[in-house]
Parts: structure tokens; C-alpha cells; sequence
């Protein structure tokens, strides 16, 4: 007779995974190091995510497009969404210098899969361009109430955004000090007043 099957909390267990994937990378992680913060065995990791490794790491970054979909929510619903934003980055420099060291995840994905994972390439690079999407249509709004002077193209602030973003998740490794990054990250917002 079988035992009775191990249920997990698929949400925790992937959080779990996606850390030691934040620090680690898809490569360098090993499936010993994802397994024992999961606090599974390989018999219930192969039950749980018949596509390996892979398949789990796709559903990490997943839960980082989650994060993101409810801060979209939350800028839907703000009365001064432009300003979300800027807090958004301002509070990178009020990070822990681990944190700092991780940089971002999706950022990390797309860099580390460029040349050895099409598929987890593309939906990392699908996530960023959802955010940029996201902070294009803030800014375009923000342009038709008038509370935006920047009248440039909201395509390109958008773009500019993303791009900020994905230099300040290397600037942050470079120098994890909140008062350095502070400065770089109050300049650069400086284009969206």
C-alpha cells in the first residue's frame, strides 16, 4: 500500500525555489540546493513539475509578473500614479545590500538565458516589456491630465523607464550604498516631473 501523497503549497514552494534562483541563477542553482529550500524530495519535485527544473523556474519568474500585475492594480487606483512610479524606484536604494547583490530577477533572466534558453528568454523579456507598457500608459495619462510636464512621446519615457530599470539592477551590484544610488536614481527621475 502507498503512502498517502505529500500536498504542497505550490505558491510557497516556488517562492522558495525562486529565491536560490534570485541569488544563484537558473544555471549555477542546482537541483540539490532548489529541492532542499523547497523542502521536497525528487519523487514529489518530479510529481509536482514533470517538466524538471525548467518548468519550475518559468513558474518562478511567473510569480514575479504577479507581483507586477498588482502593482499595476495599485497604479490603476492611485490618484498620483507618477509619483508610485518614482517611489517604485526610490525604494531600490532602501534595499539590503543582498538585495542589492541579487539585482532583479527577470532582469538576471534575461541576461542569463540570451544564449542558453530561447523560451524562458522570451517570457522574461515579455515581462519587462509588459512593465514598460505599463509605465507608458501612467505617462500618457498623466500627459492628458496635465500633471506630467514632460510632453516627450510616452513610448519613449516607457522605454526610457524600462531602461533605467534594467541598467539600475547592474548599478545597485556595482554600488549597494541606499546614498549613491539614491542620487543616480533622483536624477534619472528627474526626466518624469
Amino acid at each position: 500500500m502507498r503512502g498517502r501523497p505529500v500536498i504542497y503549497n505550490n505558491k510557497e514552494v516556488i517562492e522558495k525555489a525562486q529565491q536560490v534562483f534570485w541569488t544563484k541563477g537558473f544555471t549555477a542553482a542546482s537541483l540539490e540546493e532548489v529541492l532542499v529550500a523547497m523542502g521536497m524530495g525528487s519523487g514529489s519535485f518530479y510529481n509536482a513539475f514533470k517538466g524538471g527544473k525548467k518548468e519550475l523556474f518559468s513558474k518562478a519568474i511567473q510569480q514575479r509578473r504577479e507581483a507586477f500585475q498588482a502593482f499595476k492594480a495599485e497604479l490603476q487606483q492611485s490618484e498620483a500614479p507618477v509619483e508610485l512610479i518614482k517611489d517604485f524606484f526610490r525604494s531600490i536604494a532602501k534595499a539590503d545590500q543582498q538585495t542589492h547583490l541579487q539585482g532583479c530577477l527577470i532582469v538576471n533572466t534575461v541576461v542569463e538565458m540570451a544564449c542558453l534558453d530561447e523560451d524562458l528568454e522570451k517570457e522574461a523579456v515579455t515581462i519587462l516589456k509588459e512593465v514598460e507598457a505599463l509605465f507608458t500608459a501612467t505617462i500618457a495619462q498623466a500627459q492628458k491630465k496635465g500633471t506630467l510636464k514632460n510632453q516627450t512621446d510616452p513610448v519613449i519615457l516607457g522605454r526610457y523607464l524600462i531602461t533605467f530599470w534594467n541598467g539600475l539592477n547592474i548599478t545597485r551590484r556595482m554600488y549597494p550604498n541606499r546614498k549613491v544610488l539614491s542620487q543616480q536614481i533622483e536624477m534619472q527621475l528627474a526626466i518624469i516631473s
